[in-house]
């Protein structure tokens, strides 16, 4: 089965003059090696397309693929991610992973709080700042955390997201709203521990694959996950371990809950932190979690399952193939 796959490399933005922060979201070349070579374990044929432009160049040249493994971050707006489904529905081609739907939502942090608040599941109390003068209106209590509505890897969020006052908060949103040229999500601060959950299928067949705690050190940068504290190196600062059985099953629980609701699909990530009464809440969802060996959180998270980076890819691609049973899975 010819299987073609999406992605954006750091590389290339780089060599455009892109900073380190603004490709943060992108692939290394490693990762789309390791990509590949699992596909072709599996028994696929993958071909390498790259971004939304290429894959629409070889479509409109009239080039077929069976399927696609769409791992395209996308560059401009907040529906960016959804562009390459969008795309692929548009020739029906079956593609693994989320639906455009659910890839504009879920990067849209304060919109997809809304529809996981609306299931049931619980999630900090929230406020959105799009201009200075929203922050008038802002009626939580302190402290409070703050991020850009739609970004990923932990842009945005370093040393002075959390605020304890209102200069504060003035303060880190018109930075932000500068900086990132977008709205900014205020949240209730959540001040207890952070924890990150593996999930593999779809709907009533999605589950958690593991559930890992990030434990602070004594590099902790500020007080979040954020971008510095998930770098190249990032041994310093904090430890990711597998979570004890209570919490992992209190943070799984919500993950999965958010996971169906959002209508995710064949494998990603769910953010949960505790709040001041040791309760798991939902912070967000990355349903195009990274899969770079043996750094990215899925991978570790795999990794502490006992799952070699091919079962991984595996499992997602299982969950494709049931969602496609008109497509025959080959054996390894």
């Amino acid at each position: 089965m010819r299987i073609g796959v999406t992605y954006d490399l750091k590389d290339d933005y780089r060599a455009l003059g892109w900073s380190e922060e603004a490709a943060a979201e992108f692939d290394s070349v490693v990762t789309i090696d390791a990509i590949c070579a699992a596909l072709t374990e599996l028994g696929l044929e993958p071909v390498r397309i790259g971004t939304v432009k290429a894959l629409a160049a070889r479509l409109v040249a009239g080039e077929a693929f069976d399927a696609v493994f769409n791992f395209c971050e996308g560059v401009k707006g907040v529906g960016r991610e959804a562009q390459v489904p969008s795309l692929l529905e548009a020739y029906d081609i079956p593609y693994v992973f989320s639906d455009a739907l659910t890839l504009a939502l879920s990067l849209d942090k304060a919109m997809c709080k809304r529809v996981v608040r609306d299931a049931g599941v619980p999630t900090p109390d929230f406020a959105v700042i799009e201009t200075l003068d929203d922050v008038a209106a802002i009626n939580l209590p302190y402290p409070l955390f703050l991020k850009p509505v739609a970004e990923g890897s932990g842009k945005g969020v370093g040393r002075n997201s959390k605020v304890e006052d209102v200069a504060a908060l003035k303060t880190v949103a018109a930075a932000l709203l500068a900086h990132f040229q977008q709205p900014v999500l205020v949240e209730t601060f959540l001040p207890g521990r952070e924890f990150t959950v593996g999930i593999t299928g779809t709907g009533a067949m999605a589950e958690v694959l593991g559930v890992n705690e990030i434990v602070p050190l004594a590099g902790y940068v500020g007080a979040g996950y954020g971008f510095e504290n998930k770098g190249e190196v990032w041994e310093d600062k904090l430890a990711i371990e597998p979570a004890a059985p209570a919490e992992a099953a209190a943070a799984g629980a919500v993950a999965l809950a958010a996971w169906r609701a959002l209508h995710c699909r064949d494998g990603g990530r769910v953010d949960v932190r505790y709040n001041s009464m040791g309760q798991a809440n939902f912070i967000e969802v990355n349903p195009l979690a990274g899969l770079r060996p043996g750094h990215s959180d899925l991978c570790l998270i795999a990794g502490f399952a006992g799952l070699t980076y091919t079962d991984l890819i595996g499992r997602i691609m299982a969950s494709f193939f049931r969602r496609h049973p008109e497509l025959r899975s080959p054996s390894p």
